[in-house]
């Protein structure tokens, strides 16, 4: 059994991580759909409104004539937008220079000339700016209204797209430059430009019901998403919690091998896994099997010789302490720390034994519960090792109790917590470090505390714990504290 730590932390999780990145993929990746389309649709609209525009200025043109520089223009034009004031939509034709110029306006059998430029000095003209002129000709719908910006003049035969600032608000505006061709005769005229400008606000309307339902379906998708992915990630990794819960209820020791059917992926390490299950089990058999055959043909020839009448008192003593060696090396050799992952066992079941049987023993000493163990507190051992260890640290501290001795068992922070205490006369700080020293020998601690502990060290030591002695606050004796790392208790 390792003594490291598997790193801990949500983002060690591959559920944690799937989802994550399942999350942030349709975060990222629906938004800069959503993006996308948003801007190609405003693309599509503009070159559609362009092409609108771009219509209604050859549909001006086309009722538009030049005869000797005059402009004739009907009173209303066939696009009804163009004949109702405020509609909209405009058209606007202004002459690129700034000569005189005769407009006249068709209106069935009558026809009236306005002029318009005329009697202007050079000088008069060198400080207007191109809003300054008034149109040769615009639309009814442009009535009472004035040009608070320059507008464009593309070259002849050029055409210009772009936004424009009306009466405060924005309108796109499509400027086109023609020039008439002259007459037989006449000189050739100036090129004139034609603007057809239309409120933006309509197609700001468009585009923003596009967005609205665009987003909120975007949404709306995304969470579905989000629900499918959820769902599809819990069925993929379905195998793997099964697998987890199999391999806790080794650990706890309710099964022996893993029996469910993986996927091919985990279909091959569950089967690796019960097959180190099965030898790692049948050599430890054999393995303590073995040393008990050792220990009794040991002990045979042992107890011959200590049944010798000759021994001398020292001899006696060697062979007892060979004896007591002997059970000791063996005790460590047969704990199955190290190889004890899936050997768990719950606490209760070897404490609440151990408490029945040592009540029988000392009866003169109140042995209780300080904090009762729980179900789900598992000691990741052999039971026999568990049992080993607390017996000894009971049994101690009911020699060495007064009258009163309590186990409490815990788990805090990953570990396995078990402390015993007595309300004896406890162990000075100067001894407790004695007691505990490596090779120490047992019949050298002080009564009531050596018993066994000699024992109970290696074993806690082979399980990576933690043996501590203090003194008991709530009973003034000693206080043995067990502390085991809970590696597979995640």
């Amino acid at each position: 059994m390792s003594s490291q730590r598997a790193p801990q932390g949500k983002l060690n999780s591959l559920r944690v991580r799937l989802i994550l990145s399942a999350v942030l993929l349709i975060l990222l990746l629906l938004p800069t759909i959503g993006v996308a389309l948003n801007n190609a649709f405003k693309q599509q609209v503009m070159t559609n409104v362009r092409e609108q525009l771009s219509a209604y200025l050859y549909s001006v043109l086309a009722v538009a004539e030049m005869d000797d520089g005059k402009l004739y223009m009907p009173e209303a034009l066939l696009e009804n937008q163009f004949n109702v004031i405020g509609s909209g939509l405009y058209a606007i034709i202004v002459r690129q220079d700034n000569n005189q110029t005769d407009i006249v306006r068709q209106d069935n059998n009558q026809t009236d000339s306005v002029r318009q430029g005329n009697n202007r000095t050079d000088s008069d003209r060198q400080g207007d700016s191109p809003a300054d002129f008034e149109p040769l000709w615009s639309s009814n719908s442009f009535l009472g209204m004035k040009l608070t910006a320059p507008l464009p003049h593309p070259k002849v035969g050029r055409s210009e797209f772009g936004e424009l600032m009306l009466e405060q608000r924005p309108h796109l505006i499509y400027s086109f430059s023609v020039r008439f061709a002259p007459g037989e005769a006449q000189r050739q005229s100036a090129p004139v430009t034609v603007h057809i400008i239309k409120d933006l606000d309509g197609v700001a309307q468009q585009l923003s019901a596009f967005s609205q339902h665009l987003w909120s379906w975007l949404f709306v998708l995304m969470l579905l998403l989000l629900a499918i992915q959820f769902a599809w990630l819990v069925w993929t990794l379905k195998p793997l919690a099964r697998f987890r819960e199999e391999l806790q209820q080794v650990q706890r020791g309710e099964a022996e091998q893993l029996s469910g059917h993986y996927p091919n992926e985990l279909q091959a390490v569950a089967t690796q896994l019960n097959t180190l299950l099965s030898t790692e089990q049948r050599q430890r058999s054999r393995y303590r099997n073995a040393l008990s055959d050792l220990a009794h043909s040991l002990k045979t020839p042992l107890a011959v010789i200590q049944s010798q009448k000759d021994l001398s008192p020292t001899s006696l003593e060697q062979v007892g302490q060979i004896n007591r060696t002997i059970g000791h090396q063996l005790k460590r050799a047969q704990s199955a720390a190290g190889n004890a992952w899936h050997l768990g066992i719950k606490v209760s079941q070897v404490s609440d034994k151990l408490l029945r049987t040592l009540v029988k023993i000392h009866p003169g000493v109140a042995l209780s519960y300080g904090k009762t163990p729980e179900d789900t507190q598992i000691f990741y051992g052999d039971q026999s090792d568990l049992t080993e260890m607390l017996g000894n640290l009971l049994d101690n501290a009911c020699k060495a109790a007064r009258s009163r001795v309590t186990l409490s068992i815990t788990s805090e922070q990953g570990k396995l917590i078990i402390w015993v205490e007595d309300d004896g006369a406890g162990v000075s700080p100067e001894q407790r470090q004695t007691i505990l020293e490596r090779g120490r020998r047992a019949d050298t601690y002080e009564k009531g505390h050596g018993i066994g502990l000699a024992i109970v060290c290696d074993l806690v030591q082979s399980y990576q714990g933690e043996l501590t002695i203090d003194s008991s606050a709530t009973l003034g004796g000693a206080k043995f504290i067990l502390s085991f790392p809970q590696q597979f208790a995640q």
